[in-house]
């Protein structure tokens, strides 16, 4: 099912006034059905393709109609990011506020069933780099945010230091770069690089080599030294990892 049959009227109105919840429950439902119409057409099309007449179109409802919601593209482009992560934090271990090197790993094996999500947060999260882009503030944020979450999920898993002897604050750095890293190149190589099996050998390495053995796919074909970087880097964003990326392919339309 698509963002377009979720049921959003045609016409952009909000429909039969209703007394209190129920108009707002269907103004937050309409709100949802344009991102999720619009997280569908950024994976298919890009950010830059992706124009408000198709997401309404795909929603269901007139270009006004999305304007009541979202005034602005740079309005609509920061709601699906900010949805983004609400959605991985509704299904993800994050939602029972712990997070464990465990968690993070369930969170990869999700991620790798929805490469359109994926793939837009890849491509937002890079173009958010260049001056005034209007995700900017919102990837500056979050990665600090995501910073501290993962040195305190390392805190509480290693203590103060992690077997090579980092701390927490200092390794939490480079777990955001591997599940980021790793999710581009599985993007660009999903036949070569086997996400899951990859953020396992990283975490592998983090407890000091014990744990599960390599992963085959995601270091043949990649060289020696690339291994080392496939198995530190994987998906989402998560609701507090990094990437889940967005966009509508597999994993959006898993939602709608």
């Amino acid at each position: 099912m698509t963002a377009r049959d979720r049921g959003a009227s045609r016409d952009g109105r909000t429909g039969p006034r209703r007394g209190g919840g129920g108009r707002e429950a269907q103004r937050a439902e309409r709100r949802e059905a344009i991102l999720e119409a619009a997280v569908e057409l950024i994976a298919e099309r890009g950010y830059r393709r992706t124009s408000l007449a198709a997401v309404a179109e795909r929603a269901g409802l007139t270009q006004q109609g999305l304007l009541h919601h979202f005034p602005t593209k740079e309005l609509l482009l920061v709601g699906v990011l900010e949805a983004r992560d609400r959605w991985d934090l509704a299904s993800s271990a994050a939602a029972s506020g712990t997070w464990r090197t465990d968690s993070l790993a369930q969170l990869v094996d999700y991620n790798a069933t929805r490469p359109g999500i994926v793939q837009t947060y890849t491509v937002l999260s890079a173009d958010s780099v260049t001056e005034e882009h209007p995700a900017r503030a919102f990837f500056e944020s979050r990665f600090r945010t995501v910073r501290a979450a993962m040195a305190a999920a390392l805190r509480a898993e290693f203590g103060d230091r992690l077997p090579g002897g980092l701390t927490p604050e200092r390794a939490a750095p480079l777990l955001v770069a591997v599940m980021d890293g790793l999710q581009l190149q599985w993007l660009l190589d999903p036949e070569k690089v086997d996400m899951p099996a990859a953020f396992r050998d990283f975490v592998a390495l983090l407890r000091g080599g014990e744990g599960e053995g390599t992963s085959e796919g995601a270091s043949e074909g990649t060289g020696d030294s690339a291994s080392d970087g496939t198995s530190d880097s994987t998906s989402d964003g998560t609701g507090g990892g990094t990437g889940g990326g967005t966009g509508g392919g597999e994993g959006t339309r898993r939602r709608t």
